[in-house]
């Protein structure tokens, strides 16, 4: 440890829906120690999804301090920290900052009515926002609280989503980044600044929103008194930080014009950067500023993705899903294997259909489980591609894909989404840090002022996986049979299913 002190580190928080995980990042980007505490989520209702946001700050403390106590020499070397966060959230503060309601999360699916209202309201929306309105979005659920909690609404001061909130907390500045705004349905993400006209809709004004940064500046600096607490430097540096996903995107190198990655995780996201904004709403493409300025990026969205053959897992009683993969593996070459539709909590990008539903078609006699957990592999990476095809319908160029998540792991599945996809696919060292490995290089660009580029490194390729030309032919032909299948079923799935008549 002979020179340590002369090695600044920066400090990485990740706001998670289920835990807040913290990461000492040291100058030559070694990710030196990391600790996490969980967060409880509510339910109250059905289609409620709801957390208090002082349970958000319990947890950093306590993984700060559970950090702090594990590399003490290390976490008294912090001079830079960044945030990043779930998207979306509705915290709502009062003249005094206090929080009036529980937060409404971005899996809250209560405002589909006021959906429909804002767009009916603001008929450009989505050339503004550059996306659909969804329940899962900030403004809806404003609208939601005027609408069923008006004494509430009436004594609303200010708005901010989940790290902002941390953040207030720190610095005592309301401050947000462009990735995360973007996510409210509130900004003019062209233009990378608030909407008068989304405000107005909404009944809300500046007044109440926080000053935007870039995720890579400053954001304000640690208050005395709680770098105290939290035994902190004083004068530590809080960075604009991210939304979830651009911050991953960050600690993946994915910052460049044309650089992806694919999250094959309980849900599944195809994240591009992008040059300029390139919307897609018609496809349910969400269009985001990245966390670097005169940066955007282009996100698909599919709710169901690993959590498919969990699902699987479960229904038939494997031991797991890596059984099931083998299973699938050691079918003959040649068999005939069903087609499955992967909608198994209705699905996003490209069908926005909340009520789509997963299928299986085409089974017979002959098929066994291992026939139905290819199918599963295969459902899942069609609507990779079905995402990736609406993402290059928009206009992103995609040059490389960086595969994460924890599916990932599997190299069959890594396999045949690369050859769904048609292209390579990188598996990288250190993708499991996450969010929190990007909040820590947006906390050294604020404080060094560096370049994106020198900071913003793609970590070391472990494996990659390419696409072989034959198999991507014949899964191109069974992909179209797959979206024929949702295009005949689609308007079957418009609405709840009903129970059979006593």
């Amino acid at each position: 440890m002979r020179g340590f002190l002369f090695c600044t580190m920066d400090l990485g928080i990740d706001i998670g829906t289920s835990e807040v995980k913290a990461v000492l990042l040291d100058d030559a980007q070694r990710v030196v120690g990391q600790a996490a505490s969980a967060v409880p989520i509510s339910r109250p209702q059905p289609l409620w999804s709801e957390q208090d946001p002082h349970d958000w700050w319990a947890a950093t403390v306590a993984a700060l301090a559970a950090l702090r106590a594990a590399h003490p020499l290390e976490y008294a070397a912090v001079r830079g920290l960044g945030l990043s966060g779930h998207m979306h959230g509705a915290t709502l503060l009062d003249a005094g900052d206090h929080v009036l309601r529980p937060a409404i999360l971005w899996n809250d699916g209560r405002s589909h009515a006021q959906c429909a209202e804002l767009e009916r309201r603001v008929p450009d929306s989505c050339r503004i926002t550059g996306n659909i309105a969804m329940p899962g979005f900030t403004a809806p659920k404003l609208m939601w609280v005027e609408a069923h909690e008006p004494e509430v609404f009436r004594r609303l001061a200010r708005v901010l989503l989940p790290k902002d909130y941390v953040r207030l907390l720190l610095t005592g500045e309301a401050v947000s980044d462009m990735s995360d705004s973007a996510g409210t349905l509130w900004l003019d993400v062209a233009r990378r600044e608030w909407s008068d006209a989304m405000l107005d809709a909404t009944h809300l004004t500046r007044a109440h929103m926080p000053r935007l940064v870039e995720g890579s500046a400053a954001g304000g600096t640690v208050l005395p008194a709680i770098a105290a607490q939290l035994g902190l430097a004083a004068g530590v540096v809080v960075a604009g930080g991210a939304g979830d996903n651009a911050a991953s995107a960050a600690g993946l190198g994915v910052a460049a014009p044309g650089t992806a990655f694919l999250s094959l995780g309980t849900s599944g996201v195809y994240f591009v950067a992008n040059a300029a904004f390139s919307p897609n709403p018609a496809r349910a493409v969400h269009a985001f500023c990245h966390a670097f300025p005169g940066t955007w990026h282009q996100m698909t969205v599919m709710l169901s993705a690993a959590s498919a053959l969990r699902w699987l897992r479960g229904a038939t009683h494997a031991d797991s899903e890596a059984q099931l993969v083998a299973e699938a593996q050691a079918l003959p070459a040649g068999a005939s294997v069903p087609l499955f539709l992967p909608y198994l909590s209705g699905e996003r990008t490209p069908h926005n259909n909340p009520h789509a539903s997963g299928v299986f078609f085409g089974l017979g006699h002959d098929h066994g489980r291992g026939h139905l957990a290819q199918a599963v592999l295969e459902g899942v990476a069609f609507a990779f591609l079905d995402g990736q095809q609406a993402l290059l319908d928009g206009g992103a160029q995609i040059d490389t894909v960086t595969l994460v998540g924890g599916g990932s792991r599997s190299a069959p599945w890594a396999q045949l989404l690369a050859d769904a996809l048609g292209r390579t696919l990188d598996r990288r060292s250190g993708a499991d840090v996450g969010a929190a490995l990007g909040a820590a290089r947006l906390a050294r660009l604020a404080r060094t002022g560096e370049s994106v580029a020198t900071v913003c490194t793609a970590p070391p390729v472990i494996d990659s996986f390419a696409p072989d030309a034959q198999r991507t032919a014949a899964l191109a032909q069974r992909h179209r049979q797959f979206q024929r299948l949702y295009a005949a079923l689609g308007n079957e799935m418009q609405a709840p299913a009903r129970s059979a008549p006593d």
